[in-house]
């Protein structure tokens, strides 16, 4: 069964988190809330812990993971992002968007669109995201917790725990969270393109 920690919403309990993060580097998984549904997580080197989150979510290799980063200069040492590419990343930074930009050379080609060589980055607005990412010191390799055949994410930490916590590591829980995705924007045509419409808002970004 998995470890249960109560963190606080507003100022996380630095010793929960590191307690997370040993997990993490162990070789572990999580799940974690972020500014738009829970998730699950694991380290950007963890093979074992990748195909543990595939299997819960009921995905293959073609399933794509997000780079959850600290920063736009973390973003920056994962992917190739012009000056225009920037100023859209810094108006929507932190928030609920996934950008998908190319990847570049320092991101694991099984991380990556296997014919695009892209990636999915994101910085979330959320205090518990941040804290374990400035413990972590590097992205967090990160999928939505929605189980094969729900309609929803997961969003009860009490749920979370009966119908997985003998296949995770951690919940990390901080009570109720929300079940609609990020809004998903694709940045690496000529000109942005909107493949999902979530909790960030699209007009911020320039779309109706």
């Amino acid at each position: 069964m998995s470890q249960h920690f109560h963190l606080h919403p507003d100022n996380p309990q630095p010793r929960l988190i590191r307690e997370a993060v040993k997990l993490l580097r162990s070789g572990g998984v999580m799940v974690y809330p972020t500014d738009s549904c829970y998730a699950l997580g694991c380290m950007i080197g963890n093979k074992e812990g990748m195909e543990r989150i595939r299997a819960l979510r009921g995905v293959d290799d073609k399933h794509m993971f997000t780079l959850i980063c600290r920063d736009l200069s973390e973003i920056a040492r994962f992917a190739i992002v012009d000056n225009k590419q920037y100023r859209m990343l810094k108006a929507a930074t932190p928030g609920g968007y996934t950008f998908i930009l190319e990847a570049t050379k320092e991101v694991p080609r099984r991380l990556q669109h296997p014919k695009r060589s892209t990636i999915g980055l994101r910085v979330p607005e959320h205090a518990v995201v941040a804290s374990l990412l400035a413990e972590l010191d590097e992205p967090i390799l990160s999928m939505t917790l929605q189980l094969p055949g729900d309609e929803y994410p997961l969003n009860d930490p009490e749920d979370i725990l009966d119908r997985i916590g003998n296949r995770i590591d951690v919940v990390l829980d901080n009570g109720f969270c929300g079940i609609e995705p990020t809004t998903v924007v694709d940045l690496t045509g000529a000109a942005p393109e909107l493949i999902r419409r979530g909790t960030g808002d699209v007009r911020q970004l320039g779309f109706d």
